[in-house]
């Protein structure tokens, strides 16, 4: 089978480079024996240096076209190859059992943040999980308070993952070159397994701070208070800062605040 022809709709890109690959694959070096599923492979230029490292691979893919061109290409991958949105799939049933595994991949620009936000839904069970993305994206997810990429995104990841920006990768090493450069990152649980908040509201205060990112968090969070909340709940100096400034530990502690507001 000839090359699969990249498709705009499904935000394809297909990496050239083996050396970058490579490097990417080594960010699970260390946790060989876990199983791996790989995110949106196309061609196979990541899957095949994570084959050679013995990982227990699976992957999930939604284009047709390369599903038939890895099902030819890759005999090992027989019956560990997924037709499916991974957006749309239920993880668990990937990798039954209640076992930690690792996620990865060279993933689609369009759909990137929606990714990380479903694999959060995973976050008990994901060892690791590293790859590429448009690197504007990587930024935000690593940034850490006081700067203006920090978003929505990096405080959710970094409640529960250490996010690390490991590199920079150009843009002429794809198939069709993006018009932005990538950044390759690494998540690692962080140890917290209780955020000591209502989890559901922690992440509603988070999308709404951010939401209206130019407010102060006195004006932002509003809606979420009582009609007259005492001085005692809104005289703390961390309601006239702005969303990008907070520590996870803040949002936290504003969490707990409005949970006790009746």
């Amino acid at each position: 089978m000839q090359n699969v022809r990249p498709k705009k709709n499904l935000g394809q890109h297909f990496l050239t480079d083996r050396s970058v690959a490579d490097r990417i694959a080594a960010t699970l070096d260390e946790y060989i024996g876990l199983p791996v599923i790989e995110v949106g492979p196309g061609m196979g230029m990541l899957t095949q240096f994570l084959l050679e490292r013995g990982h227990d691979l699976t992957v999930v893919e939604l284009d047709t076209e390369s599903v038939e061109y890895l099902n030819e290409n890759f005999p090992q991958l027989k019956g560990r190859i997924i037709e499916e949105d991974f957006l749309k799939l239920d993880l668990s049933k990937v990798i039954p059992g209640d076992g930690q595994f690792c996620v990865i991949g060279n993933y689609p620009y369009n759909i990137s943040s929606q990714i990380f936000f479903h694999i959060l839904d995973y976050r008990q069970r994901v060892a690791c999980c590293s790859g590429m993305l448009q690197r504007e994206v990587a930024i935000r997810l690593a940034a850490e308070p006081g700067g203006k990429d920090r978003g929505i995104l990096s405080v959710l990841l970094q409640a529960w993952f250490n996010v690390d920006y490991l590199f920079t990768v150009s843009e002429n090493v794809f198939n069709p070159p993006p018009k932005v450069k990538s950044g390759v990152i690494k998540m690692t649980p962080n140890g917290v397994t209780d955020l000591g908040c209502d989890t559901r509201l922690f992440k509603s205060v988070v999308k709404t701070s951010f939401g209206q990112r130019r407010k102060t968090l006195r004006n932002s969070l509003r809606g979420m208070l009582p009609p007259d909340p005492p001085a005692s709940m809104t005289d703390l100096p961390v309601w006239g800062m702005r969303p990008e400034q907070l520590s996870v530990e803040q949002f936290i502690e504003l969490t707990n605040l409005i949970s006790r507001k009746s």
